[in-house]
């Protein structure tokens, strides 16, 4: 089973950029996406589904913001779209897709570095959003939550991280947030598991050619309870081609779909 998530950043310009092209040599199972900025109505035909895959969109309210989507090739037992809170699901930052006990979730955090309301509603969005995790974890399912977490975990996971413990994306409060999650309620860090080396990233600032030089976070992840986890057998974060100010990360799974 391969699962490859990618914030694009806006749908339609990571298509012109040539992500649907890639996406189609992958032989991915599922494919989940965030930051679409689009309606369902305004994805371009070069980013729809393929002949027999099955999509699903959860877009914000809001037109030209956050929204996320998740192209599968198996039909979905079932899907959800959104959390159930309303105010996070106004912003379009959710969808489940269930097959057999395996959940794949499409996940876009809120980034706090635009302003310090910003930060407050991430602090808002962090404190609500982990009970839901740890009911998810509680639930006896298998869930591989995939997407843009808008946090670096570690000093490992972004280049200068002296320079950034006061800035959103690395602050005290959001770290340990995440430590909790790993730590406390049980979930596992897949892509660390597999891959304990500096330098990996999946997000650059477009300012001071910070692509070219790979001074970047590691903000894209997937985050599996850990019998799921334990099937991970290989993750790449690609960038060959440029089609987001975030790479694509893929990783494969000894599971059958």
């Amino acid at each position: 089973m391969k699962i490859v998530t990618a914030n694009c950043n806006g749908i339609r310009s990571a298509t012109s950029k040539g992500l649907f092209t890639w996406l189609k040599r992958q032989k991915a199972d599922v494919i989940c996406f965030q930051e679409i900025k689009a309606l369902e109505s305004d994805v371009p035909d070069a980013a729809k589904p393929w002949k027999g895959w099955h999509a699903f969109y959860h877009s914000a309210e809001k037109k030209g913001y956050a929204g996320v989507a998740l192209y599968s090739k198996r039909e979905p037992d079932r899907v959800q779209i959104g959390t159930g809170i309303a105010w996070i699901d106004a912003e379009g930052r959710y969808i489940q897709a269930d097959f057999g006990n395996l959940s794949v979730i499409s996940l876009y955090l809120p980034s706090g570095s635009a302003s310090e309301e910003a930060q407050a509603k991430k602090f808002r969005f962090l404190e609500a959003f982990m009970p839901y995790l740890q009911k998810l974890k509680a639930c006896g399912r298998e869930f591989v939550i995939v997407g843009d977490w808008n946090i670096a975990h570690k000093e490992i996971d972004l280049k200068n991280w002296r320079g950034n413990k006061k800035n959103s994306g690395f602050l005290p409060k959001e770290r340990e947030w995440l430590t909790k999650l790993f730590d406390e309620v049980g979930y596992v860090d897949v892509f660390r598991r597999l891959i304990p080396l500096p330098d990996q990233y999946t997000w650059w600032s477009n300012r001071g050619a910070a692509y070219e030089k790979n001074v970047g976070w590691r903000i894209d992840y997937h985050i599996c309870t850990p019998g799921i986890a334990a099937c991970a057998e290989y993750a790449r974060i690609y960038k060959d081609e440029k089609f987001s100010d975030h790479a694509p990360l893929s990783i494969e799974y000894d599971y059958a779909l």
